[in-house]
């Protein structure tokens, strides 16, 4: 059996099945979810998801927890360990923390800062002829945001406002240490979709996903 550590340096193409990948993407996505809805979710039967669960518990990637839910055994529930983490996209977090760490220390913080601006700058440059009218706005970034590893969603819309949800972070260890990144990317969502965009979840604060609301911006032209 493949250690975690080997599970790790493959990420999900380390050897899952397609049933496994998708419990692992389904966790990421929702959270703890039961048995039952899990089954639904994959539409085989529970016992084979109990299997594939048993399977990813053992190699320490999924949790399990119970619910008490009115008469009868408490519910179990699954959700994602610790150990994960490294499945999912990180954007060479050690190279680029001790890149930062390095600038910060020889130019100072001030400098990390316009390194970061830089880069958001290009992605905003790079990405700026994939944004058309502004009702794709918001789901081309989405695009965009998956491309980079985000796992990113279009939520809930109402009048003028519209939910972009991303339930992965590439960036988590720098921006842990370098909390202005999260502040850079808002302010570089708002330069490439012309609209006004408020982050009221993040998971670096302990949040289970990074929620943004995107509001329509009255600009000549929109």
């Amino acid at each position: 059996m493949a250690t975690v550590n080997e599970v790790d340096a493959g990420g999900l193409e380390a050897g899952f099945s397609s049933v496994k990948k998708q419990i692992l993407l389904t966790l990421k996505r929702r959270g703890a979810i039961s048995l039952s809805d899990m089954s639904a979710e994959l539409r085989i039967s529970k016992m084979a998801t109990l299997k594939h669960m048993n399977v990813l518990e053992g190699k320490g990637l999924v949790e399990r927890s119970f619910k008490a839910g009115g008469r009868g055994r408490p519910r179990a529930f699954f959700n994602l360990s610790k150990n994960s983490a490294t499945l999912f996209p990180e954007a060479y977090t050690h190279m680029t923390l001790c890149a930062l760490n390095f600038i910060e220390e020889k130019l100072g913080r001030d400098a990390v800062v316009r390194l970061l601006k830089q880069r958001a700058q290009e992605v905003l440059d790079a990405n700026r002829n994939r944004i058309p009218g502004l009702k794709d706005r918001v789901g081309e970034l989405v695009k965009i945001r998956d491309e980079g590893g985000y796992m990113a969603e279009v939520g809930n819309a109402r009048k003028n406002v519209v939910e972009m949800l991303e339930h992965n972070c590439p960036i988590m260890a720098v921006a842990e240490m370098f909390p202005e990144a999260c502040g850079v990317e808002r302010e570089m969502f708002q330069n490439l979709i012309h609209a006004d965009v408020e982050t009221s979840h993040r998971v670096v604060a302990g949040d289970p996903v990074c929620r943004f609301l995107i509001r329509r911006r009255s600009l000549p032209g929109d």
